[in-house]
């Protein structure tokens, strides 16, 4: 995804929040963990690695929602298309991972790809392909 011409091939969390997701966009609930953090599971990254960070949701959330929002990327075109491979760990049976699109032009967040509890207690990896016209953010 391009954001001024830059672009992003990949995302952690070792040392920070990735560029993708600016630090005033992470909403109160979520926490930076890894598996060795005493919240687990999950106890490790999706590579197993135990001292690898990941975003998690605090457990005083887990009856309420919390929104990661990124920066804004530019429209996309067949020279520019834009693809997100993201990583998630769904533990509830109640627990729902939802995707969603802002287009600057418009209010309303567009769900486009959503899971729910049914994998629950393991890795899941999922590829997003993303086309808009207009400046957008994910």
């Amino acid at each position: 995804c391009f954001n001024s011409g830059s672009f992003w091939d990949k995302c952690d969390f070792e040392t920070n929040l990735c560029k993708a997701l600016p630090e005033f966009n992470l909403h109160p609930g979520w926490i930076r963990i890894n598996g060795q953090s005493g919240v687990g599971p999950p106890y490790s990254d999706h590579n197993g690695n135990e001292s690898a960070y990941f975003l998690s949701l605090s457990s005083e959330m887990q009856s309420s929602s919390a929104t990661l929002r990124t920066n804004v990327f530019l429209p996309t075109d067949e020279e520019h298309i834009c693809q997100i491979r993201f990583h998630y760990w769904v533990s509830q049976m109640s627990g729902m991972l939802m995707v969603g699109l802002q287009k600057h032009s418009e209010d309303t967040v567009t769900n486009i790809w959503q899971v729910s509890g049914e994998l629950r207690n393991q890795w899941n990896v999922n590829n997003i392909t993303i086309n808009s016209t207009k400046k957008y953010e994910v």
